[in-house]
């Protein structure tokens, strides 16, 4: 077992002199050395770390951080723009329910997962997007042929229901292969030996440098939102083929909610770096999810200036995968996901709701972040 710290703090820390806000509670110890490692540097302003922080690459999963004019690739992730799409859909559970195992095996046929890709590129009008160089021989070699396909690890496409009966479709993905190599190459550069090896490596925002990676992220966060939009248009085809007189029309996109959890942004006087953290500005609509089991939040933020206008992004693990599937039991598993169709195998043991902390415990931690609007529970979970 690894050591926890107990502390709740919200107060100038002794260890850096700075203002951080730690809303996690029974912390791995070497998560809180990686945060205050990283308030160490005199470009870091503040920072917090939310209810769900756990160990992460350099920067703990669940941290944020502000700077004055530094721009770390690290801090972001090499996930960039992963996050959350979520939309209403206008038809009750009831409707959706008969359907559940043809919709299951028609989503896997029509969405990639893991690995896969589509076997020709897609289309995409992305021309206006500024892009460097190196971003476009990444983009050409592997961008369109991944745009609209889910990925592995905790990504996920889920449809499940509200107080109301009504189904959404919640989806949880990021800028793929493309984010992930845009992100190596940044940290390496960053590093200047040429490689991507931890530490608080990173940019002056006005740099040659730092203004190419800013500009790539933001390519990166467009390409990640294009890729859910594309996702959640594939699942409502699937519905509008499986479902007699379903009332597609009646999906308002207008209502689509976005919120991604890996980025920076200039805001509040300062580069808020968020790993793991959903933006929660006060009336910010935002999507938490929870686990396999206990479905996604859709939730309000409130714009807490105490967690860096943030909120968790979803639980935390307290389990790797690597213990998840050593430790966790198969037949648990499947006794805790009864009622709800989802890969529940060896395979996926990583992602069961005993290797996440309490969602419901989560929430609650952070009521003066986000209001929750709707509980969405789960009636279909898609994972590679």
């Amino acid at each position: 077992m690894s050591r926890k710290s107990k502390n709740k703090v919200h107060a100038q820390s002794k260890t850096t002199g700075k203002k951080t806000t730690i809303f996690a509670q029974n912390i791995e110890l070497e998560a809180l050395n990686q945060f205050y490692s990283a308030m160490r540097n005199d470009f870091a302003i503040t920072g917090a770390l939310l209810p769900d922080a756990h160990t992460g690459y350099t920067l703990p999963i669940g941290g944020v951080v502000g700077t004055d004019h530094m721009i770390l690739p690290s801090w972001v992730g090499y996930d960039i723009g992963c996050g959350m799409c979520a939309i209403p859909t206008g038809f009750t559970a009831e409707r959706l329910i008969p359907f559940t195992e043809i919709i299951y095996k028609n989503i896997y046929t029509t969405v990639p997962t893991g690995f896969n890709s589509h076997v020709h590129p897609a289309k995409w009008k992305s021309d206006h997007l500024e892009k460097s160089d190196v971003l476009k021989q990444i983009f050409n070699k592997k961008g369109l042929k991944q745009l609209g396909t889910l990925g592995s690890g905790n990504h996920f496409i889920e449809l499940g229901f509200d107080e109301d009966e009504q189904v959404w479709i919640i989806v949880h993905s990021g800028s793929r292969g493309l984010g992930h190599d845009v992100a190596g190459y940044y940290m390496k550069m960053a590093s200047g030996d040429g490689k991507a090896r931890e530490g608080h490596f990173g940019f002056d925002v006005n740099s040659i440098n730092g203004q190419a990676y800013l500009k790539d992220m933001k390519f990166c966060l467009a390409y990640a939102l294009e890729n859910r939009k594309r996702i959640i248009d594939k699942v409502m085809g699937v519905i509008a083929d499986t479902i007699p007189g379903q009332p597609l029309a009646r999906m308002n996109k207008t209502r689509l909610i976005n919120r991604n959890h890996n980025h920076a942004e200039f805001k509040h006087g300062m580069w808020i770096h968020r790993k793991g953290a959903t933006q929660a500005e006060n009336g910010m609509s935002g999507v938490i999810p929870g686990n396999m089991r206990d479905g996604s939040f859709i939730v309000e933020g409130l714009g807490n200036p105490d967690s860096l206008w943030s909120s968790s992004h979803g639980a935390g693990r307290i389990l790797g995968r690597r213990k998840a599937k050593q430790q966790l039991s198969l037949d648990q598993f499947r006794e805790t996901m009864t009622g709800i169709k989802a890969k529940v195998t060896s395979g996926t043991l990583d992602e069961s709701p005993f290797a996440y902390k309490d969602i419901f415990q989560i929430m609650d931690s952070q009521a003066d972040m986000v209001k929750v609007l709707h509980h969405i529970k789960p009636i279909i979970n898609i994972k590679a």
